[in-house]
């Protein structure tokens, strides 16, 4: 191993002595490399940025639930034909699942609404109201930040409380504690019990879950909802417009789900009224979405580095040429073809690998510059770093191998015979 050191520290003197004499022409043979590197780089930190925060809400959203989703339908005739063959998501519906899946650990109905009128008035948008079970705070991973949450009692009694969720509270209450403040909904007083912690949101679709800001929402007992502020003047809507599912650990989520829809199809004659949204099926898409997107950005950056790599054979050949004596010298002194080759790979390989480094720079500075002029998340991960390193050394070392076995093979005499 220590011989192969003192080999090539030699080579690596000389090669940098040689680039070193030729700034300019270095400089001009390694953007090639730089640029490439650092669209890899660049590309995908862009990518990954974005994938990470869809893939963090999918988590969110728990990997052992399943959720039904009522399909919102505007279109009053529409919506008549449809009643004539099922009666929307419903009560009952929750209660045949509950009995006929032993998997199922916890679950709630909920009942979503946009309230009319609200007091104290709001900063911003209008909070969102779901009307759901206590096993809700469970199934949905939900953090408190101040206060309590509502209880099965709560439920039962139909008690008039609340809780706020971060961007609610934002909106609502900015300038003082929210916990133990009434809230006005529909001409009706709720008293504010808790305030939950900021959770992860998502402003594009998520199959079957249209965007919603999941912090400016306020929960309370389903139950409470359904006494005191629901608007019952249309009988065409569905009693509930969503069910949230946990399954056992050890239970099948794609099995679970083929179930429940066998229960709601059988139930809702095929009407399709309903979309289910299995959040472990959307990771496993989303991270083979991630991983394609990943290799056709590198595939299309790549051609940066295909570029360089001609640069580089290019310039190595133009080097031949012109240090076809110093060549011959080195030979009629005792250096052997080997020698030569490793000599003029090392320097094709010096080239990439410093325009491999500038390219990571390049990389991580276009990537914050972006982050920084469009607002978009990017994640510069060791991953893109490392893949694009091994690439464009690896393409210096392989666009190299053809000047240097040229100048490996030149002949001794007739290379002492070219003018220096």
């Amino acid at each position: 191993m220590s011989g192969q050191r003192r080999q090539f520290l030699p080579d690596i003197q000389l090669a940098l002595q040689n680039l070193g004499s030729r700034k300019l022409r270095s400089l001009l043979t390694m953007l090639g490399m730089i640029f490439g590197v650092g669209a890899v780089v660049s590309m995908l930190s862009i990518g990954a940025g974005a994938q990470q925060q869809v893939l963090a809400f999918i988590e969110q959203l728990g990997v052992r639930n399943l959720i039904v989703e009522a399909r919102d339908i505007s279109d009053t005739d529409e919506l008549l034909k449809l009643r004539k063959t099922s009666p929307g998501l419903s009560f009952k519906d929750l209660r045949v699942i509950r009995a006929n899946m032993d998997s199922v650990t916890a679950s709630t109905p909920r009942k979503r609404m946009t309230p009319t009128s609200i007091l104290p008035k709001t900063r911003s948008e209008t909070p969102t109201v779901y009307g759901i079970e206590p096993a809700f705070q469970e199934i949905a991973g939900l953090k408190l930040a101040a206060g309590r949450f509502f209880s099965a009692e709560d439920n039962e009694q139909r008690s008039p409380v609340c809780i706020l969720g971060d961007g609610a509270k934002a909106n609502l209450f900015p300038q003082k504690a929210a916990v133990g403040e009434s809230v006005k909904i529909q001409e009706q007083w709720f008293r504010i019990i808790g305030v939950l912690g900021s959770r992860l949101t998502t402003q594009s679709d998520v199959s079957g879950l249209k965007p919603q800001d999941t912090n400016n929402l306020i929960y309370m007992p389903i139950n409470t909802m359904v006494y005191r502020v629901e608007d019952n003047r249309s009988y065409l809507k569905d009693e509930i417009d969503g069910v949230y599912l946990q399954l056992d650990r050890r239970a099948d989520v794609g099995v679970a789900a083929d179930m429940v829809r066998g229960i709601l199809n059988a139930s809702h004659r095929n009407a399709a009224d309903y979309s289910l949204v299995v959040p472990a099926e959307l990771l496993a898409e989303q991270k083979r979405t991630q991983r394609i997107f990943e290799m056709v950005m590198v595939a299309i950056a790549s051609i940066s580095l295909l570029v360089g790599g001609i640069g580089i054979m290019n310039i190595m050949l133009a080097s031949i040429l012109e240090r076809t004596h110093e060549i011959g010298v080195r030979r009629a002194v005792g250096a052997r073809q080997k020698d030569v080759l490793r000599q003029f790979l090392v320097e094709a390989t010096l080239i990439s690998f410093v325009g491999g480094l500038l390219g990571i720079a390049c990389g991580f500075g276009l990537s914050r510059l972006v982050a920084l002029m469009a607002g978009w998340s990017t994640i510069v991960t060791l991953h893109s770093i490392l893949l694009a390193f091994l690439v464009s050394v690896s393409v210096g070392l392989l666009f190299g191998i053809y000047p240097a076995a040229k100048a490996a093979r030149l002949d001794p005499v007739e290379a002492l015979r070219h003018d220096p």
